[in-house]
């Protein structure tokens, strides 16, 4: 099948599913690549926490942070479905820092990052990201803001109100009424600056090579495994990844390691006009997209 042809027919089944995608695959040998709309600027949410692990694991190797050294971290007393770890806890911990970046990363654990955000704050972890070459990511707030959207203001029966908001009210210019989903505000990124961190994590010429073995270890032990990883992950390939998920957004970005030593970076960014917050069905087809488009890249 002609490549233009299947790429349109993938986007074409992304919109039957509600969905519209930013997507990138990148062979990370020979630098081919595919995607669809890679240069779309999307809202990252919890994907910023492999800017910060890189940005902790660089001072951890270098000596300016122990990672035995421990924070109190307080308790995050969260009750609405979603966040996970030190964020639902109901009393304070004391929690190493090599720790805080596991829960942090592997766990996708909001109270844990911002432990490691008071260590090294948003605007540093940006410039981290700068010194690297590595542009079309902004970092620019902790994981607490992630819990202060319109889903916290409404019952769980009227969580779809919440979703209504955040499909109906994005500009032209990708601004948003929630200051979380406004790329201008919120953490943000496309799939082609998600595929050139994972580039750089997976090829270390721009970053210290421990710091990006040790990123890459912790993305290996995601246990966030239902989004991409049953369409990448085999007893001949290895899975390494971290999702995002805000409202209508739903993302996942991850190297595939395959049997004879080819590896693929994928980024997939996506955003849904169907106001539920559970749609396994525009999950199947998120992950059937990325893979069709690595199929296809890898065919030659």
């Amino acid at each position: 099948m002609n490549v233009q042809r299947a790429v349109r027919e993938l986007r074409a089944a992304l919109e039957d599913a509600g969905l519209s995608g930013s997507y990138l695959v990148r062979d990370l040998d020979s630098g081919a690549e595919l995607g669809i709309r890679p240069d779309v600027e999307l809202p990252i949410a919890s994907l910023a926490k492999i800017p910060l692990a890189l940005a902790v694991s660089e001072r951890i190797e270098d000596g300016r942070l122990d990672p035995a050294a421990t924070v109190e971290v307080p308790p995050g007393r969260i009750t609405t479905a979603g966040p996970v770890g030190l964020s639902r806890f109901r009393h304070p911990a004391r929690i190493a820092v090599e720790d805080l970046l596991y829960l942090s990363t592997a766990m996708s654990d909001n109270g844990a990052a911002d432990a490691l955000f008071g260590l090294v704050p948003p605007a540093e972890v940006d410039r981290t990201l700068a010194r690297a070459g590595l542009t079309g990511i902004a970092v620019r707030h902790a994981m607490d803001e992630l819990t202060r959207t319109p889903v916290e203001r409404f019952e769980p029966g009227e969580v779809h109100l919440a979703q209504s908001l955040a499909i109906g009210a994005r500009t032209a210019g990708r601004g948003h009424p929630v200051p979380q989903l406004d790329v201008g505000r919120a953490n943000s990124g496309t799939a082609r600056a998600c595929v050139d961190l994972l580039h750089a994590l997976w090829v270390p010429t721009r970053v210290p090579a421990a710091a990006a073995a040790r990123v890459r270890s912790l993305m290996g032990l995601n246990v966030i495994r239902h989004r991409l990883a049953p369409d990448f992950e085999s007893d001949a390939s290895r899975w390494s990844s971290k999702t995002g998920t805000l409202l209508n957004l739903r993302h996942e970005i991850g190297v595939v390691e395959h049997e004879d030593g080819s590896r693929y970076a994928v980024a997939a960014l996506t955003e849904s006009s169907v106001p539920a917050a559970i749609q396994p069905t525009a999950e199947a087809v998120m992950a059937r997209v990325a893979r069709a488009l690595h199929d296809l890249l890898r065919a030659g």
